[in-house]
């Protein structure tokens, strides 16, 4: 087996960590090549991200296209998604060599030339005011928001911009997308979950609206917006003692009773 090794020079200590693995590599005579995440390339048939859940998606979005797996270790804060930590990289790495490990296909969504492991957000482009936009699903006109956005959501990125808009938690194996409005200005508006084979337009009549690509990338300001599932599904590595739910109880603290 061979590996990419990737990181974030913007994440703090990241050193440490791509020593660590360089090392525990070294040590196994595994063939690998490490690449900056901003020149990022394919050498080898697995790939171990060292950064934040970021640095994860930007990865997973590239390596996508060639059906590898990726796996992150966590210089991050939260680390959902790059959920092994430094102190494991050892473990990590024994346990990728004996195929101890699982493969999870990861939804993403495409609007033109742009893929989406989390969500797209949508906004108009005058950040100081809140926009009408008006919501279709296949061609059929579902209801329009006054907010100061939309979120359009993977069962991925569920658990990130969209949950702290009062969105759902979608479990990663669903194929669903969740619609979440952004502080919209009325009382009735609900986050809404439809099928993945949905097609979904925003658009506004007021003012052109930016997109955001996984809380990085903002495409240039447009009069409407399609989205829909990508060709692709990414491929996310975990240790097979990590589950969904027990990462929502740590690393969110769900279901766990007050002190």
């Amino acid at each position: 087996m061979k590996f990419n090794v990737i990181y974030n020079k913007l994440i703090p200590d990241y050193e440490v960590a791509l020593e660590k693995v360089e090392n525990a590599l070294i040590a196994r005579k595994v063939e690998f090549k490490t690449f900056e995440l901003s020149n990022i390339e394919n050498f080898g048939d697995f790939s171990l991200v060292i950064g934040g859940d970021g640095t994860l998606l930007r990865a997973a979005r590239f390596y996508a296209e060639t059906l590898i797996p990726v796996m992150g270790i966590n210089v991050g804060r939260l680390g959902f998604l790059s959920q092994a930590g430094v102190n494991e990289i050892n473990n990590i790495v024994d346990a990728v060599l004996d195929n101890d490990f699982t493969v999870e296909e990861r939804l993403m969504l495409a609007s033109k030339s742009y893929v989406a492991l989390n969500d797209f957000v949508i906004k108009g482009c005058t950040p100081s005011r809140t926009s009408k936009f008006f919501l279709e699903i296949n061609n059929k006109v579902v209801c329009d928001y006054i907010a100061d956005g939309l979120i359009i959501s993977t069962p991925t990125g569920s658990t990130a911009y969209g949950l702290s808009a009062g969105g759902p938690v979608l479990h990663p194996k669903l194929d669903a997308i969740s619609i979440v409005p952004i502080c919209p200005h009325t009382l009735n508006a609900r986050p809404l979950v439809v099928p993945s084979n949905e097609i979904i337009t925003v658009k506004t009549n007021d003012e052109l609206l930016s997109v955001s690509i996984d809380g990085y990338d903002t495409t240039e300001c447009v009069e409407k917006t399609t989205i829909k599932i990508a060709s692709k599904k990414a491929k996310l590595a975990f240790l097979t003692t990590t589950n969904f739910y027990s990462v929502l109880r740590n690393k969110l603290h769900w279901g766990v009773s007050p002190k």
